[in-house]
């Protein structure tokens, strides 16, 4: 575990952390409305989500969410093509770091440390917090 501003952080990037090619983004909506601006989630190969601030790239400032809650942790994985060759991508994945009240994909709760994909226009929920972020794209069409 490495330690970040005296803090020990909660996981250790996967050996396939790569930076991604594509322009991922979250959409923060709270009761339908979108907040602020679109977090830009594709400058770095992680993104730590947690209230605790001095950590975390993201902060979740509901009480209902861990100090390290979950990462957003983008892993290079081979996929198969069409035609039945094989490449390389570069895809989101998220876990939950064993936080005390869960993450959530698209309102299932997900088992915490291990990694799950995720997909365009997937949303994401931490705790009891309303708060929802919603993965898209640079190329998404809304």
């Amino acid at each position: 575990m490495r330690a970040l501003s005296g803090i020990t952080l909660l996981f250790n990037e996967a050996p396939d952390a790569r930076k991604p090619d594509i322009r991922w983004r979250l959409y923060v909506f709270k009761g339908g409305e979108v907040l602020n601006e679109p977090l830009y989630v594709h400058r770095q190969s992680c993104y730590l989500f947690g209230r605790e601030r001095r950590v975390a790239d993201i902060p979740t400032d509901h009480p209902s969410c861990s100090k390290q809650h979950a990462v957003l942790q983008y892993r290079q994985v081979e996929q198969e093509n069409p035609d039945g060759t094989m490449s390389r991508k570069v895809r989101p994945y998220v876990m939950d770091l064993g936080s005390t009240n869960g993450t959530f994909i698209n309102d299932n709760q997900i088992e915490p440390q291990r990694y799950y994909e995720l997909f365009e226009k997937d949303t994401l929920k931490f705790g009891n917090s309303s708060r929802e972020y919603v993965l898209l794209h640079e190329n998404s069409s809304g």
